[in-house]
């Protein structure tokens, strides 16, 4: 829908009925303003959705990429399974570490009760560069059931869909599959050369729900605290 038949968003945020046992005048009407930004926030969500899904054909992958699974190697052709839409975690578990990234493994985590609705729609794996051994061990660590994961032992795709020089970083790519034809989609590209001032790096929308939540408190994500395998 064209921005300019939707109602302003002050207009409604000012339609809103709800209020809140003791609240002060002041908080309803600090409350009304920033539920205007919250509807310009979705709206801004959508419109960057829509350019998302605007974007012309990516680049072909001309390449057979194999991944050694838990069962069998694999092709990433295979890997879409029969679906025309692939999304591939690329977390943080090289050889060099002795055990995953606590920032990628509770993100990861989060997927564990999502990934049937997910894969409704769309393939979803996750991928890492440690031999797959070592990626099974830490999968049944986490109590992981539903997490299709993969070794990138040769490191070609890695390194050429998220790090050329094989950094242990992560990455976010989504490939599709249209008349036979594989492409490139989209890939997160945002990171610390794109982060602001005093922020860790971080994409948009932010897909770990970990700090979407943070965010609607008044303590917020702060500064110094990150998940960990353990408390």
């Amino acid at each position: 829908m064209s921005s300019s038949a939707l109602k302003p968003a002050a207009e409604l945020a000012s339609t809103s009925r709800v209020r809140l046992p003791n609240e002060s005048t002041e908080y309803r009407r600090a409350r009304e303003q920033l539920l205007a930004e919250e509807i310009e926030l979705r709206r801004h969500i959508e419109r960057v959705a829509e350019l998302r899904r605007a974007l012309p054909p990516g680049g072909a992958v001309t390449k057979n990429y194999e991944f050694e699974g838990e069962g069998s190697k694999v092709t990433l052709s295979d890997l879409f399974g029969d679906k025309q839409t692939l999304v591939i975690y690329s977390y943080m578990f090289g050889p060099q570490r002795e055990q995953p990234c606590p920032m990628c493994t509770s993100f990861m985590s989060t997927w564990e009760g999502k990934l049937p609705d997910v894969e409704q729609r769309i393939a979803f794996v996750f991928v890492a560069r440690s031999p797959i051994a070592r990626l099974i061990e830490a999968k049944k660590a986490r109590g992981w059931t539903r997490h299709k994961i993969y070794s990138d032992a040769s490191g070609d795709y890695t390194r050429d869909y998220v790090s050329a020089a094989d950094a242990d970083v992560p990455g976010y790519t989504v490939f599709t599959r249209r008349d036979g034809s594989i492409r490139h989609f989209w890939s997160g590209e945002m990171g610390p050369s794109t982060a602001d001032p005093g922020q860790d790096p971080r994409g948009a929308p932010d897909i770990d729900p970990l700090w979407t939540i943070l965010d609607t408190t008044p303590e917020g994500r702060g500064k110094d605290w990150y998940p960990r395998f353990s408390y």
